[in-house]
């Protein structure tokens, strides 16, 4: 792997979902929850759901970019009603964060972060979470997984920054940290994540293949793919 991180990068951004925590095992459980909850106890109804935003009713595997993998509650919740739901939206929303918030109670990391986060900050890098998620969910799994003190900052759809793909959130972690977004670098596992790195300027945008994503989906977007955050330690050059 010869790409690394340049000196000027002060800062990583990460997305949660297939970045952070394995993707499928954490929330195929709660994304069946949330369709069942959305087809008003209809089992047929709900396995059609889950199939229009991503999500394979038999496996469990939701598929890259899809409404599930991307999307936060509230466009999930629309999509959702437009393909049959009989829940109001804003109802509807409303019920997905909740259930997604319950769901963060079982997180599956994808490595040893805390050990992960106490490399990159002992590298000098500052470390934020941007997720399509609501912030409460993301402010408890970071709870859960012993996390907190190694965060600066956390921003989710409905933390006043803008969705993803916009740059809002971007911008906000480096505003709150008194840096420039050329010297952030966003690491995601979809193209909403590798999106926002390049609208936002962001210094480097990363790809990790634990996720939804794949070379396929992202290549054209990340400056590096890499297998997983585990990897990130090996981009590192410090003097």
């Amino acid at each position: 792997m010869t790409w690394k991180f340049s000196n000027e990068i002060k800062a990583i951004l990460f997305d949660k979902d297939g970045t952070l925590v394995d993707f499928d095992r954490t929330w195929a459980a709660t994304n069946r929850k949330a369709a069942l909850i959305a087809a008003d106890g209809d089992a047929a109804l709900a396995d059609i759901l889950l199939n229009e935003c991503g999500m394979d009713p038999a496996t469990g595997k939701t598929r890259a970019d899809s409404m599930f993998a991307a999307a936060n509650a509230n466009e999930i919740a629309a999509h959702m009603v437009e393909h049959g739901s009989p829940v109001e939206p804003e109802k509807l929303a409303r019920l997905l964060d909740q259930a997604f918030v319950e769901g963060a109670d079982t997180p599956w990391p994808i490595c040893d972060l805390d050990a992960l986060m106490r490399t990159l900050a002992d590298a000098g890098l500052s470390i934020g979470i941007a997720s399509s998620d609501g912030e409460a969910s993301i402010r408890r799994t970071v709870e859960v997984l012993g996390l907190s003190s190694h965060i600066n900052f956390i921003a989710g759809y409905d933390s006043g920054h803008g969705p993803k793909p916009q740059p809002g959130m971007l911008r906000a972690f480096a505003s709150h940290m008194g840096i420039t977004p050329g010297e952030v670098a966003m690491v995601g596992d979809n193209r909403h994540d590798m999106q926002m790195a390049r609208a936002a300027g962001a210094g480097a945008a990363i790809g990790v293949l634990s996720g939804t994503g794949s070379e396929e989906t992202l290549t054209d977007l990340a400056d590096v793919l890499i297998g997983s955050v585990s990897d990130l330690p090996g981009l590192l050059v410090r003097a």
